[in-house]
C-alpha cells in the first residue's frame, strides 16, 4: 500500500478550509494560536509552582495530585471530541467555544474556596484546553500546505518550551507581588486577544448544512477515557474496590462505545480512519514515545537529586535540555522536510528516541549530570522530529472534512501515553523500591528525607539511596525498551509518495482532485 501526500492542498479551495473570498490574515492567525497554546502550556508549570501555598491556604492535601490529574483527564477525553466538532462546524466556533470554556475554568478557579471546589474548576479548564489544542493544530494545517507546516510547528513548538522556563519565573513573581488567583486570572487578557484575533482574522466558508452530533458516542467515550485515566491514576494508590468499579466503567462504556459507533450515521470516531495503517502507526509511534518523555520528566530530578546529589537547579537544568531539543528537532524537520522526505523523516525521528534514553540506564551515582543533559537533549531532538512529521502526515493523508479527528487523534494518543507512561513507571519505580537484594525496602517518607537533603549530606542515607539508585534502573531500562516500540512502531509505515499527489491535481483539479487524492491515499 502506498500513500499519496496532498502537498498541493494547501493550494485548493476545499468546501472547509479558510474562505478565500474574505482573505485570512495568517501571520495575526497564527500569532492567535501561539496565544492560546500558550496558557494551555504555561499552566502545567505555573500552577505547580503555585500548588504548595495553594494547598496550604485551602488545605486538603489528600486530594493535591487531583488539581493536576482533574485537567489532564478531561483535556484527554475532550480532545477529540473537540476534534470532531470543529470538522462539523468549522475551526472558529470550536475555538471559540473552547478560549471561552478555558477563560470561565481560569477565573472561577481564582475563587476557589476549597480544594474540591479547585478540582472541579480545573476539570472546566482541562475541557477548554481539550478544545484548544486540536482545533489549533488543525487551523495551522488547513492554512499552510506541508511544505510550509513544519516551520509554523517550530514556532508552536518554542510555545511550550517558552512556557516551561517562565511559567515556575512568572508563577513564583505573581505569588510574591499579588495572590496565587493571578496564576488563573493571568489567562483571561490573554485570551481575550486570541479570541479577538481568531474574530477578526481568521475566515471560513459559511456553513449551510446541518450536522448530525453523536451525543452518544461522544458521552460514552469521554465516560471510557475518564474511567480509564482515573483506573491508571489510583492503580496502586487506592482500595482494589474502587480501582475494580473504574475498570468495569470502563469495559461497560466501551463496549456501549463501539455498538453505538456501528450504528451511528456520523460517528464520533471513525474506526476506518483510526485503523488506517499509516494513522495507527503514527498513533502509536506518539503514544510510545508520549510514555518515554513522561518516564524523563517524572524520574530525572529524582535521580539527579537523590542518587547524583545534586541541587535542584541542576536537576531542573538537565531537563531543561529536552526543552532545548524538541524546538530543535522541529526547526530540523521544517527545514529538511523537503530535502529529505517526509518518510525518511518518520524513520529518523524515532530513532533519536531511544538513543537519548540509553544514557539513562547506564547512569550511576558517580556519573555527571552532564550526560543526563546531553540524553535529555537527544530525545527531546527525537520527540520533535517524531510529533512534527506524524502531525503532518496524518493531516495530509486525510480529506480536509476530518482533519480536525486526525489532529485529534493524534493529541489524544500523546495524553493518553503521558497517563500510561505515569503508570507504568510508577508501578515499576516502586517495584524496585521493595525488590533490592541485599537492602531492606524504601518507603515515601524515606524517599522524602533523602530528596530534601542538603547536597553534602547525604552520609546517613546511603542505602536509601542505593535502593533508590536501584529502582530508578529499571525504570529507566524500561523507558528505553518503550522507546524502541516507538522505532519498531514506525517500520509498519508504508512507503510516501509525494509526487503523485500533484499529477493527480493536475489531472483532476479544484475538490474533486482533493477527494481523488485521499481516496487514493486510503486505498
Amino acid at each position: 500500500m502506498r500513500i499519496v501526500m496532498m502537498c498541493a492542498a494547501g493550494d485548493m479551495p476545499f468546501k472547509n478550509r479558510m474562505s478565500q473570498t474574505r482573505k485570512t490574515a495568517r501571520p495575526l492567525v497564527i500569532a492567535a494560536v501561539m496565544a492560546s497554546m500558550a496558557m494551555v502550556a504555561i499552566e502545567a508549570t505555573i500552577v505547580s509552582t503555585a500548588m504548595p501555598q495553594i494547598a496550604t491556604q485551602l488545605g486538603g492535601l489528600n486530594l493535591y495530585s487531583w488539581v493536576f490529574s482533574s485537567f489532564l483527564l478531561t483535556q484527554t477525553a475532550l480532545t477529540v471530541v473537540f476534534g470532531k466538532l470543529a470538522d462539523l462546524y468549522g475551526r472558529k466556533p470550536a475555538m471559540l467555544a473552547g478560549i471561552a470554556i478555558f477563560l470561565v475554568g481560569s477565573v472561577l478557579a481564582g475563587f476557589a474556596w476549597s480544594m474540591p471546589a479547585m478540582i472541579v474548576f480545573r476539570l472546566v479548564q482541562g475541557v477548554g484546553a481539550g478544545a484548544i489544542l486540536p482545533v489549533a493544530l488543525t487551523v495551522v494545517g488547513d492554512l499552510y500546505p506541508a511544505r510550509e507546516r513544519g516551520k509554523v510547528q517550530g514556532y508552536l513548538a518554542s510555545v511550550w518550551a517558552v512556557s516551561a522556563v517562565l511559567g515556575p519565573m512568572v508563577g513564583g513573581l505573581l505569588i510574591r507581588q499579588f495572590s496565587w488567583a493571578w496564576i488563573f486570572w493571568i489567562n483571561v487578557p490573554i485570551g481575550i486577544l486570541a479570541a479577538f484575533l481568531f474574530v477578526t482574522f481568521l475566515h471560513e466558508e459559511k456553513r449551510h448544512d446541518r450536522p448530525a452530533i453523536d451525543l452518544a458516542g461522544a458521552c460514552l467515550f469521554t465516560t471510557a477515557v475518564a474511567a480509564l485515566m482515573m483506573a491508571l491514576t489510583d492503580a496502586g494508590h487506592a482500595s482494589p474496590a474502587r480501582v475494580g468499579v473504574e475498570i468495569a466503567v470502563l469495559v461497560l462504556s466501551c463496549v456501549l462505545f463501539v455498538v453505538q459507533e456501528r450504528r451511528a450515521a456520523d460517528p464520533m470516531i471513525s474506526f476506518r480512519l483510526w485503523a488506517h495503517r499509516p494513522i495507527a502507526a503514527s498513533n502509536m509511534a506518539t503514544l510510545l514515545a508520549g510514555m518515554a518523555m513522561m518516564g524523563l520528566t517524572t524520574f530525572l530530578p529524582m535521580y539527579v537529586q537523590g542518587v547524583m546529589h545534586r541541587t535542584p537547579v541542576e536537576a531542573g537544568l538537565t531537563l531543561t535540555m529536552m526543552m532545548i531539543g524538541w524546538p530543535s528537532g522541529a526547526t530540523f524537520t521544517s527545514r529538511s522536510f523537503a530535502r529529505i522526505g517526509l518518510r525518511r523523516l518518520l524513520m529518523i525521528g524515532p530513532v533519536f528516541i531511544p538513543l537519548g534514553a540509553l544514557p539513562f540506564v547506564l547512569l550511576g551515582p558517580e556519573s555527571s549530570p552532564v550526560w543526563a543533559g546531553i540524553g535529555s537533549a537527544v530525545l527531546g531532538f527525537g520527540m520533535g522530529i517524531t510529533s512534527v512529521s506524524c502531525l503532518i502526515l496524518i493531516q495530509e493523508i486525510v480529506q480536509p472534512i476530518e482533519r480536525g479527528s486526525a489532529t485529534a487523534s493524534n493529541l489524544f494518543s500523546r495524553n493518553l501515553g503521558n497517563t500510561l507512561g505515569a503508570a507504568v513507571f510508577g508501578a515499576v519505580q516502586n517495584y524496585g523500591l521493595v525488590h533490592t537484594d541485599g537492602l531492606p525496602p524504601v518507603h515515601a517518607d524515606q524517599l522524602k528525607q533523602l530528596l530534601s537533603a542538603v547536597p553534602g549530606n547525604f552520609a546517613a542515607n546511603d542505602d536509601i539511596r542505593l535502593v533508590l539508585h536501584h529502582s530508578l534502573h529499571l525504570t529507566f531500562t524500561a523507558m528505553f525498551v518503550i522507546a524502541l516500540g516507538a522505532v519498531v512502531s514506525m517500520m509498519f509505515m508504508p512507503k510516501i509518495d509525494i509526487g503523485r499527489a500533484k499529477e493527480t491535481v493536475e489531472k483532476v483539479g479544484g475538490e474533486d482532485a482533493a477527494k481523488a487524492a485521499a481516496n487514493q491515499a486510503f486505498h
